[in-house]
């Protein structure tokens, strides 16, 4: 069931545009996560959801009201929308549990019952309850921003990179700690970040913003594996992205003849590979040739190491004549492939490598 929709936003700033018919729909009580560069249009477009912009077209729906066309704007206070920023935004002189308490009515009956239960909610210890913002960690200063637009229940939470300030460590530990709490109270949520592994990790549903236009929305594991082009690709994580021909469901490229999700068609086209889907094994001692057309020999040219990822460069030994042919000099011509590996078990600078290729390519249409 449809609960957000977006159709035909626009936004300008002067002669900068920065959201163009953006369309999209956000399921009840799902998480949306919307990435992009920095420029994209991606907090322009969360502020209009919030109602702090008012966009120069288009309409947005949330529940079956109408919160902004052409006509007519709601405003923010009237949306019952949650907001966190990236900073959190709380008051230094108030104590956690005013912060929290700030947006409800002193009135309210069980009002510090309330609040007891949002801390609880997001996991903050009791003993936090009349600390002021600067003598928490930056963990428990986000996990306040979130109880606190909590505290009025929200139809939808926007949260605005708010863990981009954490350390890493800290953030992954936050971030699923906050997508417990959305999850558990059912809220429907969107996310902006220019962070591609938050996004994956945290989203039912992937939006890819680039120039203020959407260029793909679809399931994390979708956009992940199938890609519209190659800029989302490297965007959204490692691609080794390779010129090949396509003919009878296989690719012939650098790699050799690698199985793709192009069903029959035919032609030069460009095709990615995620790193998990690389596989180097030890060459036996003095192959000068791979065993068969599915994988390819190769020579380790370089290791930069980084834990618990590595590159490795290898230096393809052979070619499959039949591709020389059709592609030339292109395919002899270009440098050492950069593979993406596990830091356990490297091969030594110098060995000799075989290259094979686990599941399909995916064929990038531009």
């Amino acid at each position: 069931m449809t609960f957000l929709r977006i159709e035909g936003v626009s936004k300008r700033y002067d002669a900068v545009a920065a959201l163009e018919g953006i369309d999209m729909s956000v399921a009840a009580g799902s998480r949306t996560a919307i990435v992009g560069a920095s420029g994209s249009g991606k907090t322009t477009l969360l502020r209009i959801i919030a109602g702090f912009e008012t966009p120069d077209a288009g309409r947005v729906t949330l529940d079956g009201q109408v919160l902004t066309d052409a006509a007519r704007a709601v405003p923010p206070h009237l949306r019952n929308i949650g907001f966190t920023a990236q900073e959190g935004a709380l008051f230094p002189h108030l104590s956690v549990a005013e912060n929290i308490g700030f947006g409800l009515d002193r009135r309210l009956p069980g009002r510090d019952r309330r609040i007891r239960e949002l801390m609880d909610m997001v996991e903050l210890a009791p003993a936090t309850h009349d600390r002021r913002p600067h003598e928490l960690s930056g963990g428990q200063q986000q996990r306040v921003a979130l109880a606190r637009a909590l505290a009025r229940k929200p139809k939808l939470m926007l949260l605005d990179e708010p863990f981009s300030a954490l350390d890493t460590g800290l953030r992954e530990g936050v971030r699923r700690a906050v997508g417990k709490v959305l999850r558990n109270a059912g809220i429907t949520t969107i996310l902006v970040t220019h962070d591609q592994a938050e996004a994956l990790s945290f989203a039912d549903q992937v939006a890819v913003l680039r120039g203020g236009r959407l260029v793909q929305v679809g399931s994390p594991r979708a956009l992940y594996l199938e890609p519209r082009d190659r800029e989302t690709a490297a965007f959204l994580g490692d691609a080794l992205i390779l010129k090949a021909v396509l003919q009878d469901g296989f690719a012939h490229c650098r790699l050799g003849r690698v199985p793709v999700d192009a069903g029959d068609r035919r032609g030069i086209a460009e095709i990615m590979l995620r790193p998990e889907q690389v596989r180097l094994t030890p060459a036996p001692p003095g192959l000068s040739h791979a065993p068969d057309s599915s994988a390819c020999l190769a020579e380790v040219t370089d290791i930069e190491f980084g834990g618990a990822t590595c590159t490795i460069a290898i230096a393809i030994l052979a070619l499959d004549a039949a591709l020389s042919r059709e592609q030339g000099a292109l395919v002899v011509s270009d440098p050492p492939l950069l593979i993406r590996s596990a830091g356990a078990d490297l091969p030594a600078v110098g060995a000799r490598v075989l290259v094979s290729i686990v599941g399909k390519a995916h064929v990038i249409d531009r």
